[in-house]
């Protein structure tokens, strides 16, 4: 499936120092813009640091959770905000996976379950960066044995705006010897403002006609339950409430081209976040957990787009296996509109 950007070289790209990790490394930041729309990316984490688009009446308001430094981004890393995590999004329970006959084990970081790559996954790692027209391609190479996955990995994401302002997303990936690869980016939503308060009440739509029930470790039981009847059906638009952290399969039809995956809707300023992809699922989460430090709880909605959790254990999920000769291509889009 392929999915159009529409991006060139009318996005205003710059680049500039943006301080240091703790231990002298130093962080650059990208600054992306179009069309109203103001996106910011450190070599961080690959992470969006800020997105920025227009309200209902025009003004422009910063709609994605971020902290303002990278030692807020050190001190906080537990939240993803705004990260690409990899190899491995969501959880790989009980840390391993067999894959041709091999076991392989992973970090465990959530007990005993592997989550969003591990203990030093692509989140807190230093991403090389190029200007590429109308954006910024980010890259790292993650070596064979890295948090316990087969095989060198080279991988990337591109990060563009295309017309309208929309953040379009290009992850990219080769290997030497057979793996595992779900990338996602860990962005959560506010369009009423990041700085004001509970995102809940917001109102939602997703294409996904069934959900994968999970265990007491948030862990997949192997079953894909229709949503009818159950708090997971987004298929008509309705509020969002709290407590939610779940994998949703994306209807076939929702899937690539111009197909809507997802939009949400904030009545108070206008702003309309739409959600295209190449991916199969998506994770709802309300981020219950906040404790204020530095957003309460459900500042954020996070739409992660991805492959279902615990794949690598699941031969009837799809595959999320890759092999030497083949390349990894996932898109995912997020524009902005008023209503």
């Amino acid at each position: 499936m392929t999915m159009t950007s529409g991006t060139d070289t009318d996005t205003a790209v710059q680049a500039e120092d943006f301080g240091a990790l703790a231990d002298g490394t130093p962080v650059r930041r990208w600054t992306l813009e179009r069309d109203g729309v103001r996106v910011r990316i450190l070599t961080y984490g690959a992470i969006v640091q800020s997105v920025e688009a227009p309200g209902r009446d025009g003004s422009r308001a910063p709609v994605a959770l971020g902290l303002p430094d990278v030692a807020g981004y050190e001190e906080f890393p537990g939240p993803y905000f705004g990260a690409v995590v990899g190899r491995y999004a969501n959880r790989i329970g009980g840390s391993s996976f067999v894959l041709d006959g091999r076991t392989h084990r992973l970090t465990a970081n959530e007990g005993a379950t592997h989550l969003h790559g591990g203990a030093k996954g692509f989140d807190k790692r230093v991403w090389d960066a190029v200007a590429v027209p109308g954006g910024v391609r980010m890259s790292l190479v993650s070596a064979d044995g890295d948090e316990g996955y087969p095989g060198r990995l080279d991988f990337s994401v591109t990060y563009t705006l295309g017309q309208g302002g929309a953040l379009v997303l290009d992850y990219r990936a080769v290997t030497d010897a057979p793996t595992v690869l779900n990338p996602t980016s860990h962005l959560y939503w506010n369009l009423a403002g990041a700085d004001s308060g509970s995102a809940l009440g917001q109102q939602l739509r997703i294409a996904a006609g069934h959900f994968t029930p999970v265990d007491g470790a948030s862990v997949p039981t192997g079953e894909v339950l229709p949503v009818a009847g159950t708090r997971f059906d987004f298929r008509r638009t309705r509020a969002v409430g709290a407590g939610y952290d779940q994998n949703l399969v994306l209807e076939e039809g929702a899937r690539g081209g111009d197909a809507v995956a997802a939009e949400l809707y904030d009545a108070w300023s206008g702003r309309v976040l739409t959600v295209r992809t190449t991916e199969p699922g998506l994770q709802l989460y309300t981020a219950d957990h906040f404790d204020g430090r530095p957003f309460g709880p459900c500042a954020g909605i996070a739409l992660e787009t991805q492959h279902f959790p615990d794949s690598p254990n699941r031969p009837e999920f799809p595959s999320t296996v890759l092999r030497p000769g083949e390349e990894f291509a996932s898109r995912t889009v997020y524009a902005f509109s008023v209503r």
